[in-house]
């Protein structure tokens, strides 16, 4: 699945992938890659993919209510942030590319999922995840391997640079220089 060339407010952003199988690690190597690229000065935007269904908002909100209701799309708004809830019906689920034309403007795209997807991503790899093939096997796009056994991967894959999963430091300086990103010091992270 690639992604085609992104025209929107986040097109110029550098984006990386984060795949690996269930349990492998995505989550927390995106949470860690956020916070160490966040604390360099970056603006971060996400894109994580959901295999299921998910809800944004608990049954007993205001927001929920809304969308129960018929609501075809549901802002919520309040002084600390915003979210848009948009109901797909029958309609297709959009495009990586679609996602990606909404995000404003931002140093860094990080994708989490979308093993398909013809973008940069680092593999996550964890001992109790085995049972699947190597996603470095056969996708040229894998640029990294971030494992919880960094000494144990297979010697073909060699050729890729593998780290620890939780060397998000490593990892950052090694994003930051494949894909040519210029840290800032005059931004501060986002409030939380």
């Amino acid at each position: 699945m690639p992604v085609e060339p992104i025209a929107g407010r986040a097109a110029a952003a550098p984006i990386l992938g984060v795949a690996g199988w269930k349990k492998s690690g995505k989550t927390t190597l995106v949470v860690r890659l956020i916070a160490e690229f966040a604390r360099r000065g970056l603006r971060v935007a996400t894109v994580k993919h959901a295999h299921h269904a998910f809800q944004i908002d608990d049954a007993e909100t205001d927001s929920a209510r809304h969308r129960h209701a018929g609501a075809s799309q549901v802002a919520i708004v309040s002084r600390a942030r915003w979210a848009l809830v948009t109901e797909l019906g029958a309609e297709p689920e959009p495009s990586l590319s679609e996602v990606l034309a909404r995000l404003d403007p931002c140093d860094l795209i990080i994708v989490e999922g979308y093993k398909l997807a013809s973008i940069p991503k680092i593999e996550t790899r964890r001992r109790e995840a085995r049972g699947h093939e190597p996603l470095a096997d056969a996708d040229a796009n894998v640029i990294a391997i971030a494992a919880d056994a960094p000494g144990e991967q297979p010697a073909d894959h060699r050729s890729r640079p593998v780290f620890a999963l939780d060397d998000a430091a490593g990892l950052a300086d090694f994003v930051a220089a494949t894909l040519g990103l210029q840290f800032r010091t005059d931004r501060r992270p986002p409030v939380r």
